[in-house]
């Protein structure tokens, strides 16, 4: 464990300045990447921000913003390189940075196929080549960053056992960077506010406010729609990361803080993606109720009935589904002409093939993924899903019919 040694005595040993004396230039020069522009990062517009670092729009609602970069492998950090890089605003201003280095769900992208020896070769050689990636990136960055703002503090950050960090902690100036290297998991460097350090990244809405919060995001469309506005997204990008994305996403919709990471730590998520729900279900309960929420879990056929009890308060539904190319391609099929709908049964009649087609859908339990429910249209029988695949995925229709047909059983719902 790393002690804190006052900056003022490696001063005075001529070792090191006060790491208040460090300037931002010095930070962006280190880091590779112009964070800063002066030295103040928090008041700072948070699309301007993104546009200083290159990195596109991934989510955008009426009180936050995310950011995202999934760098080339000759892009460099801090020494080392990131596979993620993630800026995050608040009421248009910059709030965080989570920037994330070797990890084991991006490192491994072989798929294990029964038989197939030379992908077991290779699958052993990345597994066994991002753990070591994973040792020396936290310590190239810890030197990097010891060498300017002096040695760490040891620090915890994060909310519930499963999810809590031990992390490395540097302040300069107003800003608190989190150095996290859980073993064989992976490096995480994470930039925010003293304050929301101190407090372990725990945040609480009032549930009166969160109430108000979530009416006000249910639209009602003159076409029967009733959806949810205003939902974060988090591309996942290559990794098969799909069950932490959505949990992250439904859990910042709540208002509980959340990182796809650490919820894939807490899910016991295998290297390259895999995700066990019921673990991650575990690892993610004490978090959401140490954000003033619990979790509900509803099992059976999926129906407008059930979905619609929980979109009109506001509320998304986690669903476990088997995600299947044919399906994929029906409903990529039909979005343009599904925006464009304006006569419910009109359209509910064009459905009728589909489903009746839906009863002859094979399913494949390597195909397993989650996504969300994020709304209804009872005058036309469908569900609105939504994948953590970035914007375009956003929101696709789909029959009950459609639905039953590839539903694992298996919703869930963080209530309050």
């Amino acid at each position: 464990m790393f002690k804190r040694i006052s900056p003022a005595i490696f001063c005075f040993l001529g070792l090191l300045r006060p790491a208040a004396a460090v300037t931002f230039e010095e930070l962006n020069a280190a880091f590779g990447v112009p964070v800063w522009a002066d030295d103040n990062l928090w008041d700072d517009d948070a699309a301007a921000t993104a546009a200083r670092l290159g990195w596109r729009e991934e989510s955008k609602t009426s009180t936050d913003s995310s950011y995202r970069k999934y760098p080339e492998p000759t892009d460099l950090v801090l020494g080392s390189r990131p596979y993620s890089l993630a800026l995050y605003g608040e009421n248009g201003l910059a709030s965080r940075l989570s920037l994330m280095f070797a990890n084991k769900g991006d490192a491994v992208d072989v798929d294990l196929v029964p038989g197939d020896a030379k992908a077991a070769r290779a699958f052993k050689k990345q597994n066994k080549g991002y753990k070591a990636a994973i040792r020396k990136d936290e310590e190239t960055i810890t030197a990097a960053l010891a060498s300017l703002l002096g040695p760490p503090a040891a620090d915890r950050f994060g909310q519930g056992s499963q999810t809590r960090e031990s992390v490395k902690r540097w302040d300069w100036n107003g800003h608190t960077i989190l150095l996290a290297a859980p073993r064989d998991e992976y490096v995480a460097l994470r930039i925010l506010s003293p304050d929301v350090a101190d407090a372990r990244g725990k945040a609480r809405i009032p549930d009166t406010e969160l109430r108000e919060r979530l009416l006000s995001r249910v639209e009602k469309r003159p076409n029967g729609d009733v959806i949810l506005k205003d939902m974060p997204m988090v591309n996942q990008g290559p990794k098969g990361y799909c069950v932490p994305a959505t949990w992250e996403r439904v859990m910042r919709y709540m208002a509980v803080p959340a990182d796809m990471y650490v919820l894939a730590m807490a899910g016991d998520t295998d290297a390259g993606g895999g995700t066990n729900i019921a673990a991650i279900v575990e690892g993610a309960r004490e978090s959401v109720m140490r954000g003033g929420r619990r979790l509900e879990s509803e099992n059976g056929k999926i129906s407008v009935r059930t979905v619609e009890k929980y979109i009109k308060r506001g509320l998304p539904l986690m669903w476990a589904m088997y995600s299947m190319d044919s399906v994929n391609a029906d409903l990529n099929s039909r979005m343009d002409r599904r925006a464009a709908m304006t006569d419910p049964a009109e359209w509910r009649k064009s459905l009728d093939p589909v489903r009746k087609a839906a009863k002859k859908i094979p399913t494949d339990a390597n195909q397993g993924h989650m996504c969300m429910i994020i709304g209804y249209n009872d005058k036309t029988g469908e569900v609105a899903v939504s994948d953590s695949w970035g914007p375009r995925f956003a929101e696709r229709w789909m029959t009950e019919e459609e639905a039953n047909a590839v539903s694992q059983g298996q919703l869930m719902v963080i209530n309050f």
